[in-house]
């Protein structure tokens, strides 16, 4: 027979969790492989991200970067363009791929605010971009979306270790800086595609 617990502890772990959802998730540690220079340009996409709110979209922006010199800037355009496939990341891609060469997109650097999602990795497996780096981690800003933790959660580490193992896949990094910038937005608007299913 299962011994029962009781129901004291039940309300107490209940609301421990409760409370740390309500705080927010805690900044992770900087992957230890980014560089001086991964900073600089995670930094730039960390100020795309708030340019893309000030103009009415939510806080995602991305770099592209060769030799140290920025090949392409865009951030988050799906609300401007009412169009769902503008996020940072495949806006640039999709901007910019007729002027870029396939050559230069695989000596590049991608830098975004926030962990590509498995649309956004798809665009960059098939630009042939050969490095990501990403600020906030996803299921860090989805717990602010939608106030819940998700440990089965598929990271773009895994996406890409599946299905392009040559990109190499760096971050999170300056997270703290990204987290702020996420809980500032989201308590006052709402991601259709992350709403709760009622039925």
């Amino acid at each position: 027979m299962t011994p029962l617990i009781p129901r004291a502890l039940i309300a107490a772990s209940t609301l421990l969790a409760r409370n740390l959802l309500a705080a927010g998730p805690t900044a992770l540690p900087d992957d230890p492989a980014c560089t001086a220079e991964d900073r600089r340009f995670m930094a730039r996409a960390y100020e795309l991200a708030r340019e893309g709110v000030a103009s009415g979209n939510a806080p995602f922006g991305a770099v592209l970067v060769k030799d140290g010199k920025v090949v392409a800037e865009y951030h988050n355009r799906v609300n401007a363009l009412t169009n769902v496939v503008h996020h940072a990341e495949t806006g640039l891609i999709a901007t910019f791929s007729p002027r870029i060469e396939r050559t230069t997109f695989a000596a590049s650097t991608l830098y975004t605010s926030s962990e590509p999602c498995t649309m956004c990795c798809g665009s960059i497996r098939f630009a042939g971009i050969g490095r990501v780096v990403y600020g906030v981690t996803e299921s860090q800003f989805e717990q602010i979306i939608t106030g819940e933790t998700h440990a089965d959660h598929l990271g773009s580490k895994e996406v890409f270790a599946r299905t392009a193992p040559k990109v190499k896949v760096l971050g999170p990094l300056m997270e703290a800086e990204g987290l702020v910038d996420h809980q500032k937005y989201w308590p006052t608007h709402v991601n259709p595609a992350r709403m709760k299913r009622t039925n």
